[in-house]
């Protein structure tokens, strides 16, 4: 299993739109509002680090609204 946190900078007013929309992404199991730097962030689960980087590029960064990412790729210990 592949975990990655996704720091999500949204367009100014976004905020709210950008986290509606990304609560219908199944790969993502936690969504949080965020003060500061970023907007959102955003755990996701998924089977390897090929599929985190296509539900990244292809789900997360298509939403609109969605301005900026950063990913956290992680592994448990």
């Amino acid at each position: 299993m592949a975990v990655g946190f996704i720091l999500i900078t949204t367009m100014p007013a976004k905020e709210h739109d950008v986290y509606g929309k990304l609560q219908k992404i199944k790969e993502i199991k936690e969504l949080y509002a965020l003060f500061g730097e970023y907007d959102l962030i955003a755990k996701v689960e998924v089977e390897d680090f090929v599929q985190l980087g296509d539900t990244v590029v292809h789900k997360i960064r298509a939403v609109e609204g969605v301005q900026d990412t950063k990913t956290l790729a992680c592994i448990k210990l």
